[in-house]
Order: structure tokens, then sequence, then C-alpha cells
């Protein structure tokens, strides 16, 4: 009886997902209200919360299936080997295309912001640990005199120069590169970056 009573929690928990995800995606997470993702996963509102503890569980919930996407089509594109710089620049323009063609769901993995006092889950840092052991992988073949844990800190430093360069030009600020150019300026980015880590 438990693992019926599990499996129907888990399949409505799926349903949520898929809801909450296809608003997000449609309208941004500012827009995102319980009363519209039970309406569009079909139950009631009051079901929700027998299958997750709150509406930011559920969006945390999207978000590490956000990143999994994310992580999927990032090792579909070095699934090749290839030399490491080209790699790193598979890896970034893999980054620029996901967040321009998923704005809001790429936004939403950033932006989300949860109460005061609560703090993200074990488990969803380590879906963020995925993107960083991508980068670390071929960044240790040009830098094998790095000990573990500063080759993991200059991956995540090269991580958050390509991610400010994406947020700025997706926030629109004026200081941000044009769309259009995001791809090609965060290409000449890295090659900086590469240089830099190298020399």
């Amino acid at each position: 009886m438990r693992n019926d009573r599990d499996a129907r929690r888990k399949a409505l928990q799926d349903r949520l997902i898929a809801a909450a995800s296809a608003l997000i995606e449609e309208r941004g997470l500012r827009g995102l209200k319980a009363r519209d993702i039970t309406a569009r996963a079909e139950c009631a509102l009051g079901a929700l919360y027998t299958a997750v503890e709150d509406l930011d569980q559920l969006v945390i919930l999207v978000n590490a299936q956000s990143l999994r996407r994310l992580g999927a089509e990032l090792n579909a594109l070095v699934a090749e080997p290839s030399p490491p710089k080209e790699t790193l620049q598979n890896l970034a323009k893999g980054y620029v295309s996901f967040a321009l063609n998923n704005e809001n769901l790429w936004s939403a993995i950033f932006h989300h912001e949860l109460p005061v006092g609560a703090d993200v889950p074990g488990w969803v840092n380590a879906e963020y640990e995925v993107l960083i052991e991508k980068i670390a992988e071929p960044l240790s073949i040009m830098r094998s005199d790095l000990a573990p844990e500063d080759l993991r800190q200059r991956a995540q430093t090269l991580f958050g120069a390509v991610h400010g360069v994406v947020q700025l030009s997706m926030m629109g600020f004026g200081v941000g590169a044009p769309r259009d150019r995001l791809a090609s300026e965060v290409a000449e980015l890295v090659d900086t970056l590469i240089d830099g880590l190298t020399s």
C-alpha cells in the first residue's frame, strides 16, 4: 500500500514539475502561482502540498531538471574527444545557446531566492557541480600542475566569468554585450582566459 501511495505522489510531483516548468518557460519565475500550476497539472490546489513542501521546493525541482537538461546538452557537445581549448570553447558556446534559447528557465536557476534562513539542499549543489567538473576536465590537461582544489577553483572562476558576461547581456544592462554578439564575445573571453591560465 505504501509503495502505491509513494508512486502516486511521485507521479503527481512529476506532473507539477512539468506544469511549473512550462509556466516558467512561458511567463518567467515572477509570474508563477500555485493555482496556475495546479490548473495546468489538472489537480486540486491542496494536492500541490501533498507532493512538495511549498512552491519554493517545486521551483528547486524545476531548476534541478533544467540543470540536468543543460548538462545533457553540454555533454552532447563534448562527446567526441577534442583538444582542451576546443572543448572549453564548445562548453561556453553551449552555455550561451542554452541561456538564449531557454531564457526564463535559465533565469530561474540563478534568480530564485529562498526565504531568509532557508538553505539550498545539498543534492541541488551537486547538480551545479556537474558544470564545474565539465570545465575542470579539459583544464586539468592544460594545467596538470594544479592541485585538485586549485583546479576546481580555476574552473569555478572560468564559469563565473562566462556566466557574468551572459547575465549582463541577458538582463539588458548597457555594459552587457548585445545578444547578437554574445556568443562571439564569450568566445573571445574564453580565448583570453585560457591564454592567461596557461601562460
